[in-house]
């Protein structure tokens, strides 16, 4: 990663991290967060209205999870609908695990990088009323820059990066929780099971970020029956977590009945995602609106043959081919 998309939420501590959160907590209030539904209903119902009218057969992944994360966050920053299939091309080749992929990640960052600074620009002459609109006030904020201009860009990479494909990844992997286990989509249909308990399971279950923020082991340390040196690189792993049996009763079953209290998909602490209550509302609306449209929908192919991505960024199908 390149020093001028890096230096965001999740590689700073305080007192920079502090500031830095300060600013994104207050575009991702609950209450703001809220007064997205009914676009974000608006967006998925087009996207299903197009689904019907196609029959037949249709690939969640491809025809509802990416167009709606892909339009709710754009929608949010302020980018334009032309300039997404580009950016949804830089992000695939960031998490492509194709041997070439370093280099085409390392071209699909410049070109990203660049995009970013030119929109900052021409919303800093013509600002919205978009998040990143208000995140370019607090760079020229009266009292002083409260958001340095590399911090500005990275901010709008991680949030575009972060609230794209995994939303996108958490919507078609309820999806296919649901599909796989009938007795649950039938309770989700018939209103007895909430789709916020669904939401929470899956994320849990089949999270789409299974690590947290690399760390760097500032001394010596045993965990476990892992010796760790001074100065390495650490990948905790919070998907493993989620499937602790100490902390959650068969843990590689779904059962979106149970508590779930205390999983870790959203992170914990100071680095907490922001953005964890609009990938739920993302989810649960679009999930509930498909489920509910198409009673007769099915998975077209048998679970164990659907391909996953091999990123360690990102989990999520490739596609969810199913019949509507």
């Amino acid at each position: 990663m390149p020093p001028e998309l890096d230096a965001h939420l999740l590689n700073t501590d305080p007192p920079a991290h502090t500031r830095l959160r300060r600013l994104v907590n207050s575009a991702f209030t609950k209450q703001r967060t809220e007064q997205l539904r009914q676009s974000i209903q608006t967006v998925t119902d087009q996207l299903l209205d197009q689904l019907a009218a196609r029959g037949g057969h249709a690939d969640i992944v491809a025809d509802l999870a990416m167009p709606l994360s892909l339009t709710v966050i754009s929608n949010l920053l302020g980018i334009s609908e032309d300039n997404r299939p580009d950016f949804r091309s830089w992000t695939d080749t960031l998490l492509s695990p194709a041997p070439d992929a370093a280099v085409q990640s390392r071209k699909a960052m410049k070109e990203m990088h660049r995009f970013l600074a030119n929109l900052i620009d021409r919303k800093h002459d013509v600002p919205g009323d978009d998040l990143l609109s208000a995140l370019i006030n607090e760079h020229t904020h009266q009292d002083g820059p409260r958001l340095s201009r590399a911090e500005l860009v990275a901010m709008a990479f991680l949030l575009l990066f972060g609230g794209y494909h995994n939303s996108a990844g958490l919507i078609s992997t309820t999806v296919l929780a649901l599909l796989s286990h009938p007795a649950h989509l039938t309770a989700v249909r018939s209103g007895k099971l909430a789709m916020n308990q669904v939401t929470e399971e899956a994320l849990r279950w089949n999270s789409p970020a299974m690590l947290a923020v690399r760390r760097f082991a500032t001394q010596d340390m045993r965990i476990g029956e892992a010796a760790i040196c001074k100065g390495e690189r650490v990948w905790l792993a919070w998907a493993s977590a989620n499937r602790d049996p100490g902390q959650f009763v068969t843990p590689e079953t779904f059962d979106p009945t149970r508590d779930t209290r205390g999983h870790l998909a959203f992170g914990h602490g100071p680095h907490y995602c922001p953005g964890a209550s609009l990938a739920r509302l993302e989810n649960e609306i679009a999930v509930t609106s498909l489920v509910r449209r198409f009673p007769e929908l099915s998975l077209v192919d048998p679970v164990s043959t659907l391909q996953w991505t091999t990123s360690l960024r990102n989990r999520s199908l490739h596609e969810l081919p199913v019949s509507i």
